[in-house]
C-alpha cells in the first residue's frame, strides 16, 4: 500500500483489495450507517468492489481519494479520511469516519490537518467542501474546529444534509 500521508501518530495509506475485511467493518459501524448512509456493503465481496469502483478508481481518475488511517506504532486500521470528487459538486469533499475505539482522541482532525495541507501545496486545491448529516454533532464541531464554515443545505436522496466550505 502506497503511504500518502504521515504525522506525529498516523498514517495515510491508499486503499487495496486486501483491506475488505477492514471497509466492512467500517462500513457498517452503526455510525457510518446513521451518519453516511448505508452502502449496501454485506460482504467481503462487496466491500472489494466498493473498493474498486471507489477509492482506488479515484486515484487513478483524480490523483487523491479516501485513504485508510493507521496508527503509525502498531499498523493497526482505524478508519478512513480523505478527499472525494463527486459528480454533483463542483468543489473536492473532505471527509473521514474512524471505528468507536479511536473516536474522540484527536485522530480525525490529525489527519484533516495533514489533508488539507496535502489538497492546497500538493495537489493546489484552493478551496474544500465537507457535507454532514444535520444530526452529527460531533463532525460539525470539528469541522468548525478545522475552520470549515456552513455554507448551505442541500437535499441529497430526499435527505437534507449540511455543507461546509473552507478556502484554502
Amino acid at each position: 500500500m502506497k503511504l500518502v500521508l504521515e504525522t506525529d501518530r498516523l498514517n495515510l495509506r491508499e486503499f487495496n483489495v486486501e483491506d475488505a475485511p477492514f471497509l466492512l467493518r467500517l462500513v457498517n459501524d452503526p455510525a457510518w450507517l446513521q451518519y453516511i448512509g448505508d452502502r449496501k456493503v454485506y460482504s467481503i465481496e462487496d466491500a472489494e468492489r466498493y473498493l474498486l469502483e471507489g477509492s482506488i478508481k479515484s486515484y487513478v481518475d483524480h490523483g487523491f481519494g479516501f485513504w485508510k488511517v493507521e496508527l503509525k506504532d502498531t499498523g493497526e486500521a482505524m478508519g478512513s479520511a480523505g478527499l472525494a470528487k463527486r459528480d454533483y459538486l463542483e468543489e473536492v469533499d473532505l471527509g473521514f469516519a474512524f471505528l468507536p475505539e479511536f473516536r474522540s482522541q484527536g485522530y480525525a482532525q490529525e489527519a484533516a490537518v495533514a489533508i488539507m495541507q496535502y489538497a492546497k501545496e500538493t495537489l493546489g486545491i484552493k478551496s474544500l467542501i465537507a457535507i454532514t448529516d444535520q444530526q452529527n454533532f460531533s463532525s460539525i464541531k470539528l469541522l468548525l474546529k478545522l475552520g470549515f464554515h456552513f455554507d448551505h443545505h442541500f437535499m441529497l436522496e430526499g435527505e437534507k444534509l449540511n455543507l461546509y466550505l473552507k478556502i484554502l
